[in-house]
């Protein structure tokens, strides 16, 4: 699955799930700097959530907080973004 290319500004707000359906861990897409950036959800609140996502195609990682609006569901894997699972 491709990044998404809608504009968040214009989803509906009923299709939008909540901020706190999402728990940590889980793998989101971020809309920031105009642009739709593979993240990682670190914590969340019923207002908003702290992701950790790849502000570029680096290497290197960024950290914000924001609203549910900015955020969807990512079902690919990033392999410098994304933790290992966990053997048990």
């Amino acid at each position: 699955m491709a990044a998404p290319t809608f504009d968040p500004t214009q989803r509906d707000p009923k299709a939008v799930a909540p901020t706190d359906s999402y728990s940590p861990s889980d793998r989101v897409w971020v809309y920031r700097g105009g642009d739709w950036r593979a993240g990682v959800v670190e914590t969340v609140s019923p207002r908003a959530a702290t992701v950790t996502y790849r502000p570029s195609s680096a290497r290197g990682t960024g950290v914000d907080t924001l609203t549910a609006s900015y955020m969807v569901p990512r079902a690919d894997v990033d392999p410098l973004l994304d933790r290992a699972p966990q053997r048990r």
